[in-house]
């Protein structure tokens, strides 16, 4: 199970959760059908992590193939879908670096 802290004391499952509602909330924007698949398997790893209790390596595990995934998103037309990948981004820097 995710703990409620990691070892810097910030709580792991909220930036999960941002995590997911970052990419979540791209579904909705307008974006070009390459990009688009990229973000669906993104998102959906992020909500398996996000919403599942699993061991926080685990997590981490499925936040490094998120991360993977957005790396493979390239330049999206719509500006609130590129704020909304950069945020997803940071998201899994700070949990994979933490």
């Amino acid at each position: 199970m995710v703990p409620d802290h990691d070892d810097g004391g910030d709580p792991i499952e909220l930036r999960l959760n941002e995590l997911y509602a970052a990419l979540e909330a791209t579904s909705e924007l307008p974006i070009d059908r390459e990009a688009n698949r990229w973000l669906g398997e993104a998102e959906a790893v992020a909500r398996d992590a996000a919403m599942n209790e699993l061991e926080t390596t685990v997590a981490r595990e499925r936040v490094g193939e998120v991360d993977r995934l957005l790396s493979e998103v390239g330049e999206v037309d719509s500006e609130r879908a590129r704020e909304r990948v950069a945020e997803a981004k940071r998201l899994c820097g700070e949990i994979l670096d933490s």
